[in-house]
């Protein structure tokens, strides 16, 4: 098994320990933080393929953190949370975190969730970098070009249907809420955004799918957002 180093992020440090105990045992690394802003401590200071991060933490909790992150990486999050409510799982997802568990878990649970990530996003990849292009089933995008090709053929994208597609395609796999996809490509705070990013998500879709109404690569994830995933 690959050496993967995995940052454990809660407030209580008995559960940090337990959580500890079982990664060491799967053979993983393990990082511990308190809180948000010593999780993103340790990230500047390490190289970390996951994150386990609890919600309700002091100084800054887990949604705060995990905006922070999803500014610079794409690294796998598995947020953890003693509310079981549909609406805190999905305003957890729709702020960037890959996975969701709710205490009291099993920690063998915890543990398949992990592995399922690390096969997701570190060992199989969502990707593959080809020559300076990220390849996605038939689609290759050149982000030095600024070039979309699908089977080879390119495709002419606007700037801002560009830009949502490279956001999309390099984090291959992850759900963007209308309000993320928004702030990250137009560069300003989201209001009355559903319609814009859907405007446009509807013309990349007639540009790269062959049944834009069955979409291939371009998902939505009912009430919670878009994602860009292998044909």
């Amino acid at each position: 098994m690959a050496s993967y180093t995995i940052l454990v992020t809660d407030d209580d440090q008995d559960i940090r320990d337990g959580i500890e105990i079982y990664l060491k045992n799967e053979g993983y690394h393990v990082l511990k933080a308190a809180n948000g802003l010593e999780a993103l401590e340790k990230l500047m200071e390490n190289e970390v393929h996951l994150i386990i991060l609890d919600i309700m933490m002091p100084e800054m909790d887990g949604i705060q953190a995990t905006f922070k992150i999803r500014e610079e990486q794409n690294i796998p999050i598995i947020m953890l949370s003693a509310k079981a409510e549909d609406g805190d799982k999905i305003h957890g997802l729709s702020v960037g975190a890959d996975d969701y568990v709710t205490k009291p878990f099993h920690p063998l649970e915890l543990m398949a969730r992990v592995k399922s990530q690390l096969r997701r996003y570190v060992k199989l990849g969502t990707y593959q970098e080809q020559q300076g292009k990220v390849v996605l089933g038939g689609l290759a995008l050149d982000a030095e070009a600024k070039e979309l090709s699908l089977d080879g053929e390119p495709i002419k994208l606007t700037k801002i249907e560009y830009n949502i597609v490279e956001l999309l395609i390099t984090n291959a796999g992850r759900v963007f809420s209308i309000e993320e996809i928004y702030e990250r490509v137009w560069k300003e705070a989201a209001y009355n955004a559903d319609n814009i990013v859907a405007v446009h998500i509807r013309k990349i879709r007639e540009k790269i799918e062959v049944d834009p109404k069955n979409p291939k690569y371009l998902k939505v994830v009912w009430g919670i957002g878009y994602k860009m995933e292998r044909a």
